[in-house]
């Protein structure tokens, strides 16, 4: 049986798929992404400008720039997810569309799974894919910045996941952006301290496979069990 088909319970009853209800809400946040464009490239720029500003303020001295290279990329890309993480839920919930979603008779673990890599699409890979160029001005070379672009591209994942777990709690409380940061940031430490010590391990000649191996890890256990925990958390929440 194709994995699109329809799934029946034991009274015959057929259920929508996971796999279409996944594809079907992943192409509305793309389009939706498309659609605010300006909302999208904010945490892009952001990291931009927060990471191209320690340069100037540290001075000129390579070393000490090299050094500190992955934590500023880290630390930078780590707010700069954050900056993002509003847009998971809450519009969707000022308008009514988040009830629907909670309604649709697709797997809502599945929906929640498209939003959050809609949410690394379009905020996780392209810090990714930016790295290198802030990268350059702290005097990396070629094999660090590569690194650099693994481990990012490892971690940010788990930032959009330990994100939208916090956006779903927070999610109609007041002040719910103070919530939210003060729930998600001491989540990711783990993924900030694996993430830059990888670049800094390779700086120093030792082995780095063991922080790869940990984010790797993390990515895995989260993409299984991420989706339930932001479901129930929904459901708690629109209760």
């Amino acid at each position: 049986m194709s994995s699109h088909a329809p799934a029946e319970d034991e009274r015959g009853v057929q259920h929508p798929g996971v796999w279409p209800g996944y594809l079907a809400m992943l192409e509305r946040e793309l389009l939706l992404a498309v659609r605010s464009r300006g909302e999208v490239v904010q945490p892009a720029v952001f990291f931009v400008i927060v990471a191209s500003l320690f340069p100037l303020g540290v001075g000129a001295d390579s070393s000490l720039l090299t050094r500190i290279a992955a934590g500023v990329v880290w630390v930078c890309g780590l707010l700069a997810a954050l900056l993002s993480l509003p847009r998971l839920f809450n519009s969707d919930y000022a308008d009514g569309a988040l009830e629907q979603v909670l309604l649709s008779p697709y797997p809502l673990a599945a929906l929640v799974a498209a939003k959050i890599s809609a949410h690394w699409l379009t905020t996780g890979l392209p810090l990714a894919l930016i790295a290198p160029l802030l990268g350059l001005q702290f005097g990396l070379a070629a094999g660090e910045l590569g690194l650099l672009v693994v481990t990012l591209l490892l971690g940010t994942p788990l930032l959009s996941m330990t994100g939208a777990i916090g956006a779903a709690l927070t999610l109609g409380a007041r002040g719910s952006s103070v919530l939210l940061a003060l729930l998600v940031l001491p989540l990711n430490v783990p993924v900030l301290i694996f993430g830059a010590g990888a670049v800094e391990a390779s700086l120093a000649g030792v082995d780095y496979s063991g922080h790869l191996a940990l984010l790797g890890a993390g990515v895995l256990l989260g993409s299984v069990f991420t989706p339930f925990v932001v479901a129930a958390a929904l459901r708690i929440s629109l209760d």
